[in-house]
């Protein structure tokens, strides 16, 4: 073998080493454990009945000098409700995490439990973002109130007032909110009424105590209760007129600004103003684990 081809030989397997060493560097560092992994799926309910899906994802730290501003490593993808996708980098914010694409034109800024989307500086399609909690069962309606500040889930059946007012406190005393009441099917063959009861979420707005003997008549004392890893302002009520019953428990969120509060209110009518064998005795103890569902899937903003 002449000198040449040796020499050809030797570069064809040199040529064929540095790209196998190039692709080989590639390989790991796509597997690598340094690439970005996956903290969090949510969903993200807006005014006009649109979504947002996102994937938050943390990277490895970048390291920085002494006093220079830290870099960060993490994303988002997001999948909207009108077709569009995005892979977002996470941008320095002084306030919640704000991920945006290399020219700024789309900005997903998420605070608390809220989102802020910025199109050319702008928000536009999505407003009011909030996010709604996951279906554990039970529970497939969701509904979002970017007013009041709130999403929460609902079953099958309820009906949705959202022009409700609790108006049992006397004259200019009434209390605007939202309310979910229970189908006729819940109701149907028992002593429960079906008209009014229900779960609300109210506000009281300006107030600096908020406590739950704010929303109830009689003033009783409230209580402070951890429910669900969430403390709660807790007070209950009860009271009978002409053959009917009532039970209110209203559990209020202490520190929010304008004081929001959940009404469980419980309508039956005495059992024995029915016919004998007309109505079975309603199952309290279901209703209220159904209230306490909904309850539990209340986020805040």
């Amino acid at each position: 073998m002449n000198k040449k081809i040796c020499l050809g030989l030797v570069s064809v397997f040199l040529i064929l080493l540095f790209i196998g060493g190039i692709w080989f560097l590639n390989k790991k560092s796509s597997s690598s454990p340094s690439s970005v992994s996956l903290i969090a799926e949510v969903t993200y309910l807006c005014e006009s009945n649109k979504t947002i899906k996102a994937a938050f994802y943390k990277g490895e730290p970048k390291p920085v000098q002494p006093g220079e501003m830290p870099i960060p490593s993490g994303r988002v993808k997001l999948v909207l409700s009108d077709g569009r996708t995005f892979d977002l980098a996470q941008t320095l914010s002084a306030d919640g995490g704000r991920y945006a694409n290399k020219d700024e034109s789309f900005v997903f800024w998420s605070k608390g439990n809220g989102v802020i989307i910025l199109e050319n500086n702008e928000e536009k399609d999505y407003k009011g973002c909030i996010i709604a909690s996951p279906d554990l069962g039970g529970l497939p309606n969701v509904y979002l109130n970017s007013k009041l500040g709130f999403t929460l889930r609902y079953p099958e059946g309820y009906s949705v007032d959202s022009s409700y007012k609790y108006q049992d406190l006397g004259p200019d005393k009434d209390i605007s909110g939202v309310k979910f009441i229970i189908p006729k099917s819940l109701a149907t063959g028992t002593n429960l009424s079906r008209f009014d009861t229900g779960v609300s979420v109210e506000a009281i707005p300006n107030v600096s105590d908020c406590n739950a003997s704010l929303f109830l008549s009689d003033k009783v004392k409230p209580q402070m209760i951890t429910d669900n890893n969430i403390e709660y302002s807790f007070a209950s009520s009860g009271g009978a007129a002409a053959g009917n019953r009532y039970e209110e428990q209203v559990w209020a969120f202490p520190g929010t600004n304008s004081c929001l509060a959940v009404r469980y209110f419980i309508h039956y009518g005495a059992l024995e103003n029915y016919p004998q064998g007309s109505v079975s005795e309603f199952n309290r103890d279901a209703l209220i684990s159904q209230f306490d569902k909904i309850r539990h899937s209340l986020i805040l903003k």
